[in-house]
Parts: structure tokens; sequence; C-alpha cells
């Protein structure tokens, strides 16, 4: 009997993981590390409910640490399986989760000097630098769309969820007793119309359903209304002398910011020259996934296409710095002219972003702009709830900055565009599972959707289990790819698969089975998605 089990992100809002076992397989829906409070935290530090050996198969929906801090943990627990993504993602986790094993060992090395002092035994990071580099060696990467086939009873296919680059509504197939059920898994949704990258796509149908609700109980500011106030705080905070920090996740956030600035600073034909305060982005791993966004161009929506083929680079302007050294950030605090500061973490709870709150809190000149969303715990959370003091890096700082909070910015989907995404089901799921938002959250948005779909909806516990009791044929809807235009090699590759699909229409007229028809309809269709990836590719080294 196919069982899920929710291991994480179950009202709460990080450690992504979900574990969906069958009489034959064991597959895993992310491995995202708990971030936030103190208690949150002590959760990554402790055992697997299940044995990571025993795993076949880890589904990743996005690179954010929430959703795959723990994959080096898995791997140094045992895990030998296949890690299956975006290629996109796979570019992000490479930066990401180096990252975060260079924290681990930096935050153990400095708390093994305060235990050494105090006559302590050692205590060992939750994973090294060469644990991370190892985890990424059982990745598989994959494009959107793509139907890709595990074995004779598991299929899977990436959807975008306009969330982050990479980032992907996970569609299941599993088959058990010769019948495939069908689960879906929403990620996290992002909200249409956002910089860079496409809106959401939709989903058709499901047997049983897995959705965010991060904001399941909020609705969301226009991002255009939200990108003017950001100008005009700017602007404000610098005509009286002081700087704007911004608190921001490094991935996603970070690049969307400075695709609006470089828009305000590069089109807008009213700002002076003046108006051109200098913007740091003050994080190595921010630039580092700027990089990696450059390198994927066939997640950009069509806006920013334009922008790159008419050889314009949304991530950069002219008073645009990117900073890498810990010196050029130190001597960023010295400065006593009007700036922007972008850095990270989102949530203030590590980084060089404590550094700058540490010194420009206490400055009523200074304002400080949230623009992700702020979990329970956190510093970024006490500072938006009103606290007036704080400790940051030890050191009590009393907090006389303007602190503003621009939702607009979000990269998750609120209530209306989580409504919205489900009433596209042409066939409702059975259950609903309402997962990754905190308990008040995932319990209103539960109750809208009983009330306005009639659907089962249930928000699961910590560690709760659900077995599945009925079982329901694979559907086989797909999207028809429009022609495109390359090289005469490409020209010549899509000819063959026309050629080829062509003979397959011809084929319907036969008595096959129609499993091989369906075999080979997804074989031909991935095959035009990589010719797809090529055309792109080719845009932006042409654009370059």
């Amino acid at each position: 009997m196919m069982q899920i089990r929710f291991l994480g992100a179950s009202k709460v809002v990080t450690g992504s993981n979900f574990l969906i076992e069958t009489d034959k397989y064991k597959i895993l829906l992310d491995c995202g590390m708990f971030q936030g409070s103190e208690e949150l935290e002590k959760l990554n530090f402790e055992k697997f409910s299940y044995n990571p050996a025993d795993i076949d198969y880890l589904i990743l929906s996005h690179a954010h640490i929430d959703h795959s801090g723990r994959i080096p943990k898995l791997v140094k627990e045992g895990f030998k399986g296949k890690i299956i993504c975006t290629s996109a993602t796979f570019d992000l986790c490479k930066i990401m989760l180096i990252d975060s094993a260079n924290i681990q060992q930096s935050d153990v090395e400095w708390e093994n000097r305060k235990r050494q002092r105090a006559g302590k035994e050692p205590i060992e990071p939750l994973y090294t630098v060469d644990d991370a580099e190892l985890s990424l060696k059982y990745f598989e990467t994959y494009l959107y769309d793509q139907k890709i086939t595990l074995n004779e009873d598991i299929i899977v296919r990436f959807k975008d969820a306009g969330h982050i680059l990479g980032s992907s509504i996970i569609e299941l197939w599993v088959k058990e007793k010769k019948e495939f059920t069908k689960i879906v898994f929403s990620g996290d949704l992002g909200m249409p119309g956002r910089p860079i990258i496409k809106k959401p796509e939709y989903i058709d149908e499901a047997d049983y359903l897995i959705i965010e609700s991060t904001y399941g109980n909020r609705i969301h500011e226009d991002i255009k209304a939200s990108a003017k106030k950001l100008v005009d705080i700017i602007n404000t905070t610098a005509l009286r002398g002081g700087s704007v920090i911004i608190p921001s996740f490094a991935v996603g956030r970070t690049q969307e910011i400075i695709y609006e600035l470089n828009k305000y600073y590069e089109y807008d034909k009213s700002v002076e020259e003046y108006m051109r305060i200098p913007v740091y982005v003050d994080s190595p791993m921010a630039v580092r996934a700027t990089e990696a966004f450059q390198a994927n161009p066939n997640c950009f929506n069509e806006e920013t296409k334009k922008m790159i083929l008419n050889g314009d680079n949304p991530f950069e302007f002219q008073n645009l710095f990117y900073v890498k050294s810990q010196q050029e950030s130190m001597k960023l605090n010295k400065y006593n002219f009007p700036r922007v500061v972008i850095s990270s973490s989102g949530m203030c709870t590590a980084g060089r972003i404590r550094h700058h709150l540490k010194h420009n809190l206490w400055k009523g000149s200074n304002s400080i702009v949230f623009v992700g969303y702020q979990a329970e715990g956190t510093l970024g959370r006490r500072l938006l709830d009103g606290d007036k003091n704080v400790k940051i890096l030890g050191e009590d700082i009393k907090v006389e900055a303007e602190i503003y909070d621009l939702e607009g910015f979000s990269g998750h989907a609120d209530q209306n565009v989580l409504m919205d995404w489900l009433n596209k089901f042409e066939q409702k799921p059975k259950k609903i599972f309402v997962v990754h938002g905190e308990k008040d959250s995932s319990e209103e948005f539960a109750e809208l959707i009983e009330t306005k779909l009639g659907v089962e909806t249930i928000v699961p516990n910590l560690g709760d289990g659900f077995n599945i009791e009925e079982v329901v044929k694979q559907s086989h809807s797909g999207v028809v790819l429009e022609p495109i235009k390359e090289s005469e090699d490409i020209k010549r590759e899509l000819k063959e698969v026309y050629d080829q699909f062509e003979a397959l229409v011809y084929r319907t007229d036969e008595l096959i089975d129609p499993k091989f028809l369906s075999e080979d309809y997804d074989n031909l269709k991935n095959k035009l998605l990589e010719l797809q990836q090529k055309l792109m590719d080719l845009n932006m080294l042409i654009s370059k």
C-alpha cells in the first residue's frame, strides 16, 4: 500500500522532506534544511526517520536550502540512489551546497574554540565541503516538460514553478498493482509577472496533491508597486544622507532586485546623474548565482530574453558593483556617502548581512528593506515585528533605522494565485495535503480549499503518514512544441524528429500496444526539448 510521510515543512516553512513508499520503492521529494529558531535548527542534527541507503530516488523541486540543504547529510549517511532535478537547479546546487558546507564548518570551528576554552568536547559539522562535493555526483538533470521514465514503475515530469531559476512543480506517476497513481508536488509556486523567470505553469490533473501555503492567508502587493516603492525609499534615504540595507536571498530575490534597478537606472530618462547612488551586491554566493542565471537563459521570460537579444545584460548597470572579498565588504561600513547594500542571508540568520545591520541599524537616517519571507525566530522576523533592541554578533544594537517590508517582491504565490492555480485543474485531486506554511496560514488555506473546491484537505503534522487507498490509470496528456528555427545542423535534427513523429502518427491506425506509442511520443518530445535548449544557448552566445 502506497504511503506518503511528511517529514519536514509541516506547519512550518522550512525543512521540505516528503517520503513516498510503495512495496518496491522509496522516493523522496526534497531534502531541505530546517532554518529559523534554535529548536527548528536542532532538527537538522537528528537522524533521518528512514534509512538513507534504502532511498531509490530523490526528486528535487528547487535549489533553495530549505529544500536541498540536507542532501550532503543524506549522502554522508548512506544514500546511493539518484537525485533528479532540472539543469538549472543543479547549477545552483553546485553553488549553494558548497556554500552551506562552508558555513557549517566555519560555525563549528567558532563554536569549538569556545568549547575548548570551557573544557567541553568538540562537535562535528552537519557536513563538510567534501560531503557536499560528493553529493553532487548523484545528480541527474533534465529539462522542463521532459517525461522521464526512471523505471517501468516510476515516471516524472518537471513543470516550471516560477519561483526561482530551475524551480519545478513535480508530476510523479507511480505504479502499484499494475495501475498508476499520479502525485503532484507544487514545490514553491511563484507569482505571475515576476522579473526574469516565467510564470508558474498549470497542471491538468492529479490523484493526490501536495501544495505549499507560505502565504495561504495573505494577498501580495503588485510587484510594480513594490518596485516603485523601493526606488522611492532609495531616493528618499539618500537625500537625507542615509544608506539602504537590503537583506536578500542570494538566489532569486537578489537577481530580481538587480533587474528592477537596471530598468530604473538604464531606462528611466528622468534619473539625474546625482541620483545614481552606488549599489553593492555583497554576497559571494549571489555573485556566483547570478552567473548561473546567465548560463540558463532557457528559463527566462520573454521580456528578459528580449533585453538580452537587444544587447542589454539585465544583471549589469553603470552604478552596480559586485563585492567579492571580505576586505571590500568591511570597507562598505566605513563609507559615509549614501549607498545601497544588497546582502544575504535574506532572513539575517548568517552571512555578511549581520555585519551591515550591526553598523547601520542604530542610525536613524538609514533604511532596512525586507523583500522576502521572514521565518519565526529569525532576526529578520524580530525586526519586522518591531523589536527596538536586538543582539547581533554578541552586541546589543538599538533599532533606529526605518524598517520596510515590500511583500510584492516575494517569490511565493499569495492566496489568490494559489487558488487560481488550483482552479485550473481539470481533474481535481482526491485529497490535497497543505504544507510549507506556518500553522495559521496552512489551516486557513486548507479551510478555503475545502469551502471553494469541496476537496478533502489535510494539514499534516511533522511525521504524519497517510496510506493511499485508491489508484487510477496514468494520464497521457502532453504539450506539443511549436517548430523552432536553427542552424543547418539543428534543422536537420529537427527534420529527423518530425519524420519519426509523422511515422508514429501513421502507426496509430495499426493494432499496436498504446504503451509503445506513448513511449515513442515521449522520446521524440524529449528530443525536441533538448534541441530547444541548444537554440537558447546559441542565442546567449550570439548576444555576448
